[in-house]
């Protein structure tokens, strides 16, 4: 047996038993206001400013500013879902942040929280899935941490949010040259591709209905 694959899947079963959370939750029935989209927020994580070229001199100030730019456009009683990688370090390092967050927040996980979330810190979120799949005004959107190839609906107009690629100006990473066969109904939410910010719902709808336009 691979040990590679050994150690993942000893600690994929790890994972499992540690951390209680749902496959796929499904929440229908969503309205569009006060409703955000984001991911890879990378709190509390050094690294991530040389990976993406983030323009902060430092974690603390990163920090700092993703909160900032949070709180300015989500509302206390807002509805922010989170495509995963929510931060580095230990509950005492997620609670700090989501002390100071607006909004409720629901989260997908993503393949750093994985590794980081520890069990006190469910409770923070209104929910924890691998998966969402939601409706807001009958628009079907599949909420996952990575871009999917195809998934059910992709040529029906359904969407597919995620995040993880890092999608950004002069983006060289591994998964740059993939990103040329999404479908104009994908959207990266994710803060290095939306200036740090969540997103509400009528930009996405509006950045999608673009991205359909462009492909005609």
């Amino acid at each position: 047996m691979n040990n590679n694959n050994y150690r993942s899947q000893s600690y994929w079963d790890w994972f499992k038993t540690r951390l209680k959370f749902n496959m796929e939750t499904i929440i229908r029935g969503l309205k569009p206001d006060g409703l955000f989209f984001t991911s890879d927020t990378h709190f509390n994580h050094i690294n991530i400013l040389d990976y993406c070229q983030r323009p902060f001199d430092n974690i603390e100030q990163m920090n700092e500013a993703l909160i900032n730019n949070w709180n300015r456009v989500v509302g206390k009683n807002d509805i922010v879902f989170h495509l995963g990688d929510f931060s580095f370090g230990g509950a005492a390092y997620w609670n700090n942040i989501l002390d100071r967050l607006n909004g409720k927040i629901y989260l997908v996980v993503g393949n750093h929280d994985l590794r980081n979330m520890r069990p006190s810190i469910m409770s923070r979120f209104e929910c924890v899935a691998m998966q969402m799949y939601i409706e807001v005004e009958e628009q079907p959107i599949y909420l996952n941490h990575h871009p999917f190839l195809c998934y059910g609906g992709s040529y029906d107009n359904v969407w597919q949010l995620f995040g993880h690629v890092h999608t950004r100006q002069n983006n060289t990473g591994q998964d740059a040259p993939r990103l040329n066969v999404l479908f104009p109904t994908q959207y990266d939410v994710g803060v290095d591709a939306n200036s740090y910010t969540p997103v509400s719902f009528r930009q996405v709808k509006e950045f999608i209905n673009q991205q359909i336009i462009s492909k005609q």
